[in-house]
């Protein structure tokens, strides 16, 4: 995995919503570069989802049918419970 790749998808974690930049964000430092192939392809491809979707995957509104997507979505939701404040 080279820096350029991950600055690419730095940049595409960048999103129209602080809460999705910070989920997207938080999964490519913490979760990507020991997720398995699969996963970061999969990553990669939720990346291209529009904000309304993405946050309804976030939020638990919607799954995605694909199911590695639907895996790293629920790495990341993982995350923002564990993230939260008690």
């Amino acid at each position: 995995m080279t820096d350029e790749h991950l600055g690419k998808l730095r940049w595409r974690c960048r999103r129209g919503m602080k809460e999705l930049d910070l989920l997207t964000l938080g999964y490519l430092e913490q979760h990507y570069p020991t997720a398995s192939a699969e996963e970061q392809q999969a990553f990669a491809e939720l990346l291209e989802a529009q904000d309304p979707l993405l946050m309804s995957y976030m939020v638990g509104r919607e799954t995605p049918t694909d199911p590695v997507v639907a895996r790293v979505v629920s790495v990341i939701r993982t995350q923002l419970s564990s993230d939260a404040p008690e």
